[in-house]
């Protein structure tokens, strides 16, 4: 079962339920946010709800999301409580990269930060269920003022060096009303990031993932397959310029995603109630590591038939800031 949020003919949020190729819109629901605290202060499944409510007038969702109709498949009333984070260093790739990575990782004398953090997940990284492993790389993108809807541009700042996708899995939760973290399910996310900002120090990941990020079209509920295998494209134009598989899933990675939402969750800032996150989870694909320069207009599109309609965002550019930003002094 797949959910999404429109903007309806009359100008409010509503709640879209797809089970195979039907699309309708969820009886009594206000938005997909509303829908997952009532099913988490009931501890109740959202599927559960779903039957209950019932199904009403039948969308054509590819037809809406062209028409700029589609939001980000949830949001929160109050953007500031809505966090948008990420592990990094996380996935294996394909099965000879795992063993060339194995192989350079046991011959290697002095390994850089980066290759000793994913040493520590390789060895450490998907302890016994209930276990806690080792703590991964991690990073805050923003709040929901750069959540950015399915089809919008995202923008790197005027600053920014590059502008670059990333194909990833984000895992989406809220927060119940007694701080349980609860996982509404799973949707496609491009993780923004400007690469060449972090090749000139590795302390400046911080500042390379402070960008705009996009989640969706569609929240897979439910559990993850095991092994997801899916698309990355660039599109410029008429052509495709990059095309690669990206895979996720816990048989393609280092940790499990319970020890990786441990290490988010352990944190009792992130447990306030009401709160929602968008935990992203890592990819071991990117344009950049095959020469890519994007340009504004380039097209980036993630798909993976589990997870529905595909993610497509157009690339673009803030103008270039002049100066330094002044601070006033109160």
């Amino acid at each position: 079962m797949l959910l999404s949020q429109i903007i309806g003919a009359d100008g409010k949020v509503a709640v879209v339920v797809r089970d195979g190729s039907e699309a309708a819109i969820l009886r009594g629901t206000a938005s997909t946010y509303a829908l997952a605290m009532d099913a988490a202060a009931g501890r109740r499944s959202v599927a559960a709800l779903v039957a209950e409510r019932g199904l009403g007038e039948a969308v054509d969702l590819p037809s809406l999301l062209a028409a700029g109709r589609v939001t980000p498949p949830i949001t929160q009333p109050d953007p500031a409580h809505m966090h948008l984070t990420g592990t990094g260093l996380t996935h294996l790739g394909s099965a000879s990269a795992r063993d060339a990575m194995h192989a350079k990782l046991e011959g290697a004398e002095t390994l850089t930060d980066s290759m000793k953090m994913f040493r520590m997940g390789l060895d450490g990284g998907r302890p016994a269920s209930g276990g806690v492993g080792a703590q991964p790389e991690w990073f805050y993108k923003g709040n929901g003022h750069t959540a950015i809807a399915p089809g919008q541009p995202l923008t790197a700042p005027g600053f920014a060096e590059d502008g670059g996708e990333e194909p990833e899995i984000a895992g989406i939760y809220v927060i119940a009303p007694d701080g349980t973290p609860c996982r509404l399910g799973w949707a496609l996310g491009n993780e923004f990031s400007d690469h060449v900002t972090e090749r000139v120090n590795y302390l400046w990941l911080a500042h390379s993932k402070l960008r705009a990020a996009s989640f969706g079209p569609e929240i897979l509920l439910g559990d993850l397959p095991a092994s997801v295998e899916g698309t990355s494209r660039i599109h410029r134009g008429d052509k495709v310029i990059f095309e690669a598989p990206f895979l996720s899933g816990e048989g393609n990675m280092s940790h499990t995603f319970a020890n990786l939402e441990h290490h988010h969750f352990k944190y009792d800032l992130f447990r306030q109630p009401g709160d929602v996150h968008v935990h992203m989870f890592g990819t071991a694909t990117l344009s950049f590591a095959a020469g890519i320069k994007t340009e504004a207009g380039d097209v980036f599109e993630i798909e993976c038939p589990s997870f529905g309609l595909p993610l497509r965002n157009p690339l673009a550019f803030a103008p270039a800031q002049s100066g330094a930003v002044a601070v006033t002094a109160l």
